[in-house]
Parts: structure tokens; C-alpha cells; sequence
């Protein structure tokens, strides 16, 4: 299966369950979603509805009950955790609400770690991880603790860290949900900058329609199910 038409990432008829004891809990259904290479899409929907089980299903992290997920043509529903792994590794940059740094390595370190997965020099590595620094603008805080980074300066290293392998997708799950407004407009102006300067294709989980209003399309995810327009 191909993805014609300039698709990047194609969700058909995603169902997505789980079990709390004997109860079946329909988290998604019959869910379709088509993504065009190089757009910024915005997620929106209430707490529980569904967008972060979404976003894991077509970053890899979590594989539909039934339904098919194809990214760049492929299928990544249908392969081996190994090839999985490798894929992911490869092809989608994750930024996460709380950064998810290690607090005993520097930004430059953060910053690297994907490129160990990968079969490149150490000046290599570092070349990457200049490039990476460069475009978040935190050049100059490469070599500072994430203790003394402020929150939009770990969010801009955890942005640098997710583009540093220069993947095809990034996924940004609620990546202003702990900044201040001013920090929060930075990290999205950021984002927008990659989306339109660099090419890249963004899905964005938000509740904030201001960050949603950032991105080139929003869909609403209520219930399971996907909506062009706001549920009442």
C-alpha cells in the first residue's frame, strides 16, 4: 500500500480497546485520519477522549486492536517489535509536556541521545547535535544542567533532541501544557518555524485553542471519534 496524493501518515479504520478487569473500554473507533506530508496539525479533544492513545498509535508506541496505520508508506501495524523499534528510532521525533530530559546530562547530551541508536562517528554525532542546538537557538546553554535551564529552554532541548535525527514525523503531545504563555509562544513559534522553514509534518496534541490556532488544520477528537468541527 502506497501513500499517493502527498499522504504521509493514513489511519483507517482504527479501533483502539482496552480492558480495566472485565470491562471492555472503546478508547477509539472506526477512526480515520489523513495527514499530508508537511502539515502541522492541531489535536484537540477533552481529557480522556482518546488523542495521546492516537498519537501512539502512529508514532509506534502502541498498536490498534484492529484497523491499519500506515506512515510513509508503510505498515506499522503489521511489523516485528525489532523492525518496529528501528523504524521509530529512524522516522519520528517524540516531545513530550515535562521534557523528559536526564538530569545528570548536559543539553548536548540529551540532545545525542538517539544518535547512539545509529551507526554514526562521534564528530558526526556532534555535528547533528550542533545543527540541532542551532535551529532551537540554545547554542550558547549546550553545556547546562537541566536544572539550570529554564522551562522553555528544556522544552527547546527536548524540541533539538526530537529533530536531531532529522525525522519524518514529529509528535508533539501537549508541548506548552507546563510553560507560561511567553515561553509557551516561543516553543510554538519554534514549532511553526520547522513545520514551514524545515518541511516538517507535526501533529500537535493540545487543549489550548491558542496553540491550536499555530497549526495549519485542527480536527476534534471526541468519544473516539474525529471531527473537523468542535463538539458542542
Amino acid at each position: 500500500m502506497s501513500t499517493g496524493n502527498g499522504v504521509l501518515v493514513r489511519v483507517e479504520d482504527v479501533h483502539r480497546t482496552f480492558w480495566r478487569g472485565a470491562e471492555q473500554i472503546d478508547v477509539l473507533s472506526n477512526l480515520h485520519l489523513e495527514v499530508p506530508r508537511g502539515e502541522f496539525l492541531a489535536l484537540m479533544g477533552p481529557s480522556g477522549s482518546g488523542k495521546t492513545t492516537l498519537l501512539n498509535l502512529i508514532g509506534g508506541l502502541d498498536r490498534p486492536t484492529s484497523g491499519s496505520v500506515e506512515v510513509a508508506g508503510e505498515r506499522i501495524d503489521r511489523m516485528s517489535n525489532r523492525r518496529l523499534a528501528a523504524w521509530r528510532a529512524r522516522h519520528v521525533g517524540f516531545i513530550f509536556q515535562f521534557y523528559n530530559l536526564l538530569p545528570v546530562l548536559t543539553a548536548e547530551r540529551n540532545v545525542e541521545l538517539p544518535l547512539l541508536l545509529t551507526h554514526l562517528s562521534k564528530s558526526e554525532r556532534r555535528r547533528h547535535v550542533e545543527t540541532a542546538l542551532h535551529v532551537v537557538g540554545l547554542t550558547d546553554r549546550s553545556g547546562h544542567f537541566p536544572r539550570t535551564l529554564s522551562g522553555g529552554e528544556q522544552q527547546r532541548t527536548g524540541i533539538a533532541r526530537a529533530i536531531v535525527t532529522d525525522p519524518t514525523l514529529l509528535l508533539c503531545d501537549e508541548p506548552t501544557g507546563d510553560l507560561d504563555r511567553k515561553s509557551g509562544d516561543e516553543i510554538l513559534g519554534l514549532l511553526q518555524a520547522l513545520n514551514r522553514e524545515h518541511g516538517k509534518t507535526i501533529i500537535m496534541v493540545t487543549h489550548d485553542p491558542h496553540a491550536s490556532a499555530r497549526a495549519t488544520r485542527t480536527v476534534y477528537l471526541d468519544k473516539g471519534r474525529l471531527s473537523a468541527e468542535k463538539p458542542e
